[in-house]
């Protein structure tokens, strides 16, 4: 099957940097209401069969003119929601944003145990946006199934699932609001990302190697991404 991971338009956080991760929620800005109307045009070519959005009002309200467009039922699943920033809500500081970043790259990179102060683990994370994908994928009616979701939590999940995404690449590669993440496979057979943002994501090689390109870069050392790049949708 097909996923198209979209995070959504912008919000007043977004333009503050704020970790703004709890429900329901800011809706969108002027701005990210017309990156939401624009969604359906941008998508004309993918024959959508099942869209979902998460229980922050954002998503809801980027998905609604695409949803329109195609008429068809969104699905509100709290399971692809923002990854949670526990203590760190609300707040825009280097500090506060580097934490957030180097806790969640580290749940792909294997360590799935840590935890932000007063948020979820990178286990129960994976899981709950894992739980939406399997649901998503039952039934051969959906070959596409668009999801939008958020910033951070797409940008993990992918690195975390798709074969030929690095933890370097998704944790430097930021999404903008609208930006969409195409992977293709199974839950059973796992992940391949087709493109990021627009750009062609190298495959995997015989050898498990992404053949070139960015995706295919080492793991980076302790620092994940500058603190500037802001890590939430």
């Amino acid at each position: 099957m097909r996923l198209l991971l979209i995070r959504h338009g912008q919000t007043p956080s977004n333009l503050g940097h704020f970790l703004d991760t709890a429900r329901p929620g800011p809706g969108l800005t002027d701005l990210g209401l017309r990156q939401a109307a624009a969604l359906p045009g941008a998508l004309a070519g993918e024959d959508i069969a099942a869209l979902y959005a998460s229980t922050l009002t954002r998503t809801q309200l980027t998905a609604a003119p695409l949803a329109a467009e195609r008429a068809i039922e969104v699905r509100i699943r709290d399971g692809i929601r923002e990854l949670s920033a526990g203590d760190l809500e609300m707040r825009a500081d280097e500090e506060a944003i580097r934490q957030f970043l180097t806790t969640v790259f580290a749940w792909p990179a294997g360590d799935l145990a840590r935890r932000l102060p007063g948020g979820e683990d990178g286990t129960e994370a994976l899981a709950r946006f894992d739980a939406v994908v399997a649901e998503a994928a039952e039934g051969d009616e959906h070959g596409t199934v668009a999801l939008v979701s958020h910033g951070a939590a797409i940008r993990v999940w992918t690195a975390a699932r798709a074969r030929n995404v690095t933890v370097d690449f998704a944790a430097r590669h930021g999404l903008d609001n609208t930006g969409v993440v195409v992977v293709e496979g199974t839950p059973d057979s796992g992940w391949t990302a087709l493109s990021w943002a627009g750009t062609v994501v190298p495959a995997v090689t015989a050898s498990g190697v992404a053949d070139g390109g960015p995706a295919g870069r080492a793991l980076p050392g302790p620092e994940l991404g500058p603190a500037t790049d802001h890590p939430t949708a």
